[in-house]
């Protein structure tokens, strides 16, 4: 499955629940009850009932999550947007990562069983470079093609052979681990930049709260309660899109660098076996 597949599956499942919330979402009608109030006091109606303060209509917005969103400042709206979006695109990368790690370590554990099972190095060639190989299959094919280029050419000295060979298999190290770490660079943006692009969106809003508190001149916490929550909301979706980036990219750099050791290990392993047949034939 490729990255961009993923994607589009995890932006589906996210998008489910959403669209399901807002088809059951139905508009409550609300009847006012004559009612009287004496400095702010709610009084009782003839009918019995007891009206609310004045501004507390207000207090009614709507504070479900889809509501703080509707209801947010257009930049508001766009800090929440990219946040989201980049949550995706985070947990998509990290599903990719991790079923490529654990395709890597399947795929060197195999290579490593057959390669110390006794085969002939030919044989285990002649099996491999007919197919794109990753990982420690593809440092073996690369050393034993220029091993094969060294002695089916002619060359006329060897002495410089296994210098040939090491600059190979590490130039293919390099390869495998950039692949490895490739968007890595995503996590640690997101999980570095994203609790202050949201506490951009947090302050935004609480500005623009401030703004209208100023128009109304109601201070009542009925009136400030919902855009304070609509720009805290966008602090809260910095966060969840921050911690498991930083917590997933430290943990691939770590798998990365367990990775990296385990390829030159078996470089040098096989640079010796090399090594030792370059001396025999000498």
């Amino acid at each position: 499955m490729t990255l961009k597949k993923l994607l589009f599956a995890v932006m589906l499942v996210l998008a489910a629940p959403t669209s399901f919330a807002i088809a059951q979402t139905a508009p409550v009608p609300v009847t006012a009850a004559p009612t009287a109030q004496v400095d702010g006091q709610a009084v009782a109606a003839p009918d019995g009932t007891v009206a609310a303060p004045a501004g507390a209509g207000m207090g009614s917005a709507d504070l479900s999550l889809i509501g703080l969103f509707l209801q947010a400042h257009l930049i508001v709206k766009l800090v929440m947007a990219g946040l989201v979006l980049s949550s995706i695109w985070v947990w998509a990368i990290i599903i990719d990562k991790t079923i490529l790690f654990g395709r890597m370590k399947r795929q060197m554990d195999r290579f490593e069983t057959t390669f110390w099972s006794g085969q002939s190095l030919e044989e285990l060639y002649r099996s491999l470079s007919s197919r794109q190989n990753h990982a420690m299959a593809a440092i073996f094919v690369a050393a034993m093609r220029e091993w094969k280029r060294s002695y089916e050419g002619g060359a006329r000295s060897l002495s410089g052979l296994t210098q040939r060979l090491d600059k190979v298999m590490n130039v293919t190290i390099a390869r495998e681990v950039e692949r490895l770490e490739n968007r890595l660079l995503v996590l640690a943006t997101v999980g570095s930049a994203g609790p202050f692009i949201g506490l951009f969106g947090t302050v935004w809003g609480i500005m623009t709260s401030f703004q209208s508190i100023a128009a109304s001149k109601n201070t009542s916490l009925a009136v400030v309660a919902p855009g304070i929550a609509e720009a805290l909301f966008a602090t809260a979706i910095g966060l969840i899109a921050a911690i498991p980036a930083t917590i997933f990219y430290n943990k691939f750099v770590s798998q990365v660098n367990r990775q990296a050791s385990r390829l030159e290990g078996f470089a040098d392993e096989f640079s010796a076996i090399l090594s030792r047949q370059i001396d025999e034939r000498g």
